[in-house]
């Protein structure tokens, strides 16, 4: 096509995808008109040398961060890294060993793993030969690991920290990203029932207390147990994981809303879904469970009578634990994964659900009208950790049977307490960096001292720092000290030089009592620091 038939093109193109996204058309179907937009405007660039755009835009483009993404500064990074150290130390705290996955899997690895989700997952041009799509979590790449190398890895606890990727619809401010990082803890192995669950939940229950993200709660519930319940109200076999899918959206959509999606979408008799409706509105604990075990229908089904069975040995655990109160034993917890076989789980906090107004009703999601983003508004944070056991994820990669290896694990979502962190956090507070000590001259520069001292330092395991200047300013360099919150400087001069001197000062206090510091022998500079160092720390 020549270029004045392109443009043509471009502009009908155009249109129809707004009345697509004004319309709301399905998502899949938007991104099969806008891929062909975007084709049309390929060609033109090809015609004419230049983008589709203005002849004033050429050569520019817009600096930002692709959607869904962010970059985090220096003291962002000061909190993450906290949150990484604390959460590393609780994984190797119960004998952890970590591994690395590539970040892209092949495509057939992730195909089918997902349920209705796989549709976030992120495609990648042919390279090669080899279809590959970027990973969408760290167990099904941890699953494929196990089925390569079951030989040697009958069972391990294996923790990963590590990004993941999702076209999701971003909710910046509240931790749901297209690119993200997930921190996850796994047991695989045949052990005794219950056992690895209640410490993998145990283990949840450490991060996040460690982590003083405030109040929260972990709600629990059997996959089997769900299952029972929907053949015991009449839901179809093939019905199952789509009905699951709809009733794990109850974190976020009133009842109404979810049974919508059962009869109307997924072909449900309202009967049956308002049979699921007097379930699902169940929580508590022990008592809960001896309500289902009485429930005589429920009882008598295999699924179900399996899952009450784990459940009372997992009570018994978590109280010997000390974390049977943090417990809530959730009826509505359905967890969208399809891998996921017995035990599920997720922590909450108050700013998990949507908000809601004065009277309690849920505030409906809304999607942003210059984006497709969601108005971050009328969502909370959702779940901030999460798993479950699945038991036959590795199975499914595995040559025979016996490839198979039982799983079960945690993730903590960095992201959403980051998000939570950081609302409490006053960045400028935040020290960014771990510098400790200071080294500054006064009137004359003395540059290759302060780098020997600094040398000095370094060798004897001090964090040290100067300013990259022949001849600083005094005031200059105690800027320094104030913007870094650097807690000690040794301050130098040509007198105390000659005399073997040096000065050290503790940089916090804003009395001039020690005046320009206090003299200390050149000899016995890194003791007293060392000493002051560990004044500091206990």
């Amino acid at each position: 096509m020549d270029e004045a038939s392109l443009k043509l093109k471009i502009k009908e193109q155009g249109d129809k995808v707004r009345v697509l996204k004004t319309q709301k058309a399905e998502k899949d179907i938007v991104e099969a008109e806008v891929a062909i937009l975007l084709e049309y405007k390929k060609q033109l660039e090809n015609v004419t040398g230049e983008s589709g755009s203005s002849s004033k835009s050429k050569n520019k483009f817009v600096l930002k961060t692709p959607k869904g993404t962010r970059d985090y500064n220096e003291k962002e990074m000061a909190i993450r890294e906290k949150i990484f150290n604390t959460i590393t130390g609780v994984f190797k705290k119960h004998g952890a060993v970590t591994i690395d996955t590539p970040v892209f899997e092949l495509k057939e690895i992730l195909a089918g793993k997902y349920g209705e989700d796989s549709k976030l997952i992120y495609d990648l041009d042919d390279q090669g030969g080899e279809k590959c799509s970027l990973r969408y979590d760290l167990t099904v790449p941890f699953a494929r690991f196990l089925a390569m190398n079951g030989t040697q890895y009958q069972n391990i606890k294996r923790y990963q920290i590590a990004k993941v990727y999702r076209r999701d619809q971003p909710a910046m401010t509240k931790g749901r990203m297209r690119e993200f990082y997930q921190c996850d803890f796994d047991v695989a192995g045949s052990y005794d029932p219950m056992v690895a669950d209640s410490e993998v939940i145990r283990i949840m229950y450490e991060c996040l207390t460690a982590l003083n993200i405030g109040k929260f709660t972990i709600k629990i519930n059997h996959r089997k147990i769900l299952d029972g319940i929907f053949e015991v109200c009449g839901v179809p076999e093939n019905s199952l994981r789509p009905i699951s899918s709809a009733v794990d959206k109850l974190d976020k959509l009133p009842w109404e809303d979810v049974k919508k999606e059962m009869t109307d979408e997924k072909g449900l008799d309202p009967s049956i879904a308002d049979q699921i409706g007097e379930y699902v509105k169940y929580k508590g604990g022990r008592e809960l469970l001896e309500k289902l075990m009485n429930d005589q229908k429920l009882s008598s089904n295999k699924n179900a009578k399996t899952g009450m069975d784990d459940m009372k040995i997992l009570f018994d655990y978590l109280e010997i634990f000390k974390i049977l109160d943090k417990v809530s034993f959730e009826l509505s917890l359905a967890r969208g994964l399809d891998y996921y076989t017995g035990i599920i789980y997720e922590a909450v906090t108050e700013q998990s659900g949507p908000p809601t107004l004065a009277d309690g009703t849920q505030i409906t999601r809304k999607t942003k009208k210059e984006s497709d983003e969601l108005d971050e508004s009328t969502v909370g944070v959702g779940s901030i950790a999460a798993g479950g056991r699945y038991d036959n994820l590795v199975g499914m990669f595995a040559s025979s049977k016996k490839g198979n290896i039982p799983c079960v694990g945690v993730s903590i979502g960095v992201e959403r307490v980051f998000s939570i962190l950081l609302q409490k956090a006053k960045l400028e507070e935040v020290k960014a960096n771990e510098v400790e000590v200071y080294v500054m001259s006064v009137v004359d520069g003395l540059l290759e001292e302060r780098m020997r001292i600094c040398a000095e330092l370094w060798d004897a395991g001090i964090k040290a720092e100067f300013m990259y200047k022949a001849k600083p300013k005094l005031q200059a360099q105690f800027s320094v000290c104030d913007r870094d919150q650097i807690p000690f400087a040794v301050i130098i001069g040509k007198d105390e030089l000659s005399r073997g001197e040096i000065k050290v000062k503790d940089m916090r206090s804003k009395e001039q009592g020690e005046g320009g510091g206090v003299l200390v022998k050149r000899t016995e500079m890194i003791s007293e620091l060392k000493k002051r160092l560990q004044a500091l720390s206990s």
